[in-house]
């Protein structure tokens, strides 16, 4: 059999049911043989960019390997950003790409690129094969390193030619899992000494802590001390819940600031956070200053890497707080349970503004729904104000912060978990990027509704320049362009809102009542500050 066919019989063996990508003369042999492969979906997008996005969100939310495949190339260069996002989400993907014939390398061939070590930094495993016979071992290989460990993407060049080679056949290697990761029991003794012997402390929750969660809260509960969380982690913990003291870092709350920089708590609890840029506010040194620190991540390089622990705990967050909430029981500590918090939001008014659309948006959209939010001014809004209705409700990228990702991110996610609404929240900038993979939805009958921020401008450098410089630049702004005109133009069903009146439920409901995707776009243009948090006050500094 050909090389190519038995790594697809490896796909199928590992469960894969959807690759996400775009066809190309380095890679049509491939996708010859998913004609005889009919369980797994080819989702052929617009860009290879939205194709690296879906991938990922599949991984995510299916808990499964996503796969994606471009040609050599530009095709392979149009998925490396998708790489160093997954890399940075630690989510794991198989990244294809197509390579020109062995015996032409180096001969200026069409499309060539020596692919494997653009990818290298942000993947954990990435090699050309130029042997037949080394592919499907490479490919399980590199399968292997994706989904154990820290999980993560990997990347795999195949030579058009490698492809087509004829293989002896031979058995299929088994599909790796993952097995948990242990912390050292040693450890977990230690910190439950530690958090048993402090007077108080809080617990700083990251995205890790997704599929963790409800364990987090019991010891919280345990512990009776607060919690807060990174923007990224927005979603995870129930806004009702009495110890949730908001979200620190980016768009954050000044109740979480409150409790970092002017609470002498004993003791900080770090769970599943990187400590990254915009989880800290610029590495705010008062989440560990003169406090015991604890941190637990299954990656053990985010130890010690800008804050000194006193203790570092190498391990699944779902295992090791297990652990420690076990060894409270033991020494008779036992779980708090009080009644929830009743969270008031701030008052919806007459004003066509960001927050009021927003807000509105969400009274008339299913409590269910999860949200993949792109990159611009509006994430701000709902970092600090929307409400978390629903579990693992909200899929924020600002660690990495790419434009357009929250519409690839929307249709992986809904593949993924196909009972669940899914609506993407985008600006028009990021649309411009991505926005064509509305027509991809349409083609698969897949539903999302796709909200769109139109302020005709690029909003977030608007006001960071504003902040930081005193002024910005004229070509910040766009020429406005009716986007709900271009959705329709597709055939994809549409609206247009230029005021609060226009945002009604009745357009919504038609709008979700459509078998495949559906454009809302917001035409408004909102100068007022968004809540960007202690990021206001820095931007705002620059310079003094």
């Amino acid at each position: 059999m050909k090389s190519v066919r038995a790594v697809l019989d490896y796909l199928v063996y590992g469960d894969v049911s959807y690759i996400f990508g775009i066809p190309a003369g380095s890679v049509n042999a491939f996708f010859d043989e998913l004609y005889d492969t009919p369980s797994i979906t080819p989702i052929i997008t617009k860009h290879e960019g939205a194709a690296s996005y879906m991938a990922a969100s599949y991984a995510k939310y299916s808990q499964s390997l996503g796969v994606c495949i471009g040609s050599s190339g530009p095709g392979g260069t149009n998925l490396i950003t998708g790489a160093a996002n997954a890399m940075r989400e630690h989510l794991p993907v198989l990244f294809l790409t197509g390579a020109v014939p062995v015996n032409t390398v180096g001969l200026n061939a069409s499309q060539e690129l020596h692919a494997d070590p653009l990818y290298q930094p942000v993947t954990k495993y990435s090699k050309r094969v130029d042997q037949a016979e080394d592919l499907l071992p490479e490919i399980h290989k590199a399968v292997e390193i994706a989904l154990t460990g820290v999980p993560g993407p990997v990347h795999i060049a195949m030579p058009i030619d490698v492809q087509l080679t004829d293989v002896a056949p031979s058995p299929t290697p088994v599909f790796p899992t993952r097995k948990p990761l242990l912390p050292d029991d040693e450890l977990i003794y230690e910190a439950v000494k530690q958090l048993a012997s402090v007077k108080d402390g809080y617990i700083f929750a990251g995205q890790g802590i997704r599929g963790a969660v409800d364990d987090v809260l019991e010891l919280a509960e345990t512990l009776n001390w607060p919690i807060v969380t990174s923007p990224q982690a927005k979603g995870l913990v129930p806004d009702d819940h009495p110890l949730l003291k908001g979200i620190f870092g980016f768009a954050g709350h000044e109740t979480a600031s409150e409790l970092i920089n002017d609470n002498h708590t004993e003791a900080v609890l770090i769970l599943g956070s990187s400590l990254g840029e915009t989880a800290t506010n610029n590495y705010n040194s008062n989440i560990t200053k003169d406090r015991y620190t604890i941190q637990v991540d299954f990656d053990s390089s985010v130890f010690n890497r800008k804050y000194a622990l006193d203790l570092a705990i190498h391990g699944d967050i779902s295992v090791s707080v297990s652990s420690l909430i076990t060894g409270l029981n033991s020494l008779g500590w036992s779980r708090r349970r009080d009644l929830l918090n009743e969270r008031t939001p701030k008052p919806l008014t007459d004003e066509y503004n960001t927050y009021n659309v927003l807000m509105s948006l969400q009274d008339k959209l299913p409590s269910s729904t999860r949200y993949t939010i792109d990159i611009g001014e509006f994430m701000a809004y709902v970092i600090h104000h929307m409400n978390v209705r629903s579990e693992d409700s909200f899929d924020i990228n600002v660690h990495f912060g790419a434009m357009g990702s929250g519409i690839g991110s929307a249709i992986g996610a809904k593949l993924a978990d196909p009972g669940r609404p899914v609506v993407s929240i985008t600006g028009d900038g990021c649309f411009f990027m991505h926005g064509m993979e509305i027509l991809t939805a349409k083609e698969y009958q897949i539903p999302v509704l796709f909200i769109v921020m139109n302020n005709a401008r690029l909003g977030m450098v608007h006001h960071g320049h504003a902040l930081q410089y005193k002024r910005a630049h004229e070509r910040f702004d766009q020429e406005p362009v009716d986007l709900s005109q271009m959705a329709a133009s597709l055939g994809v069903p549409s609206a247009r809102v230029e005021s609060l009146e226009d945002l009604s439920a009745e357009t919504l409901d038609h709008l979700q009542s459509t078998k495949g995707p559906a454009v809302l776009e917001v035409a408004l243009v909102d100068n007022n500050v968004p809540p960007m948090g202690d990021r206001v006050k820095f931007l705002s500094s620059f310079g003094k």
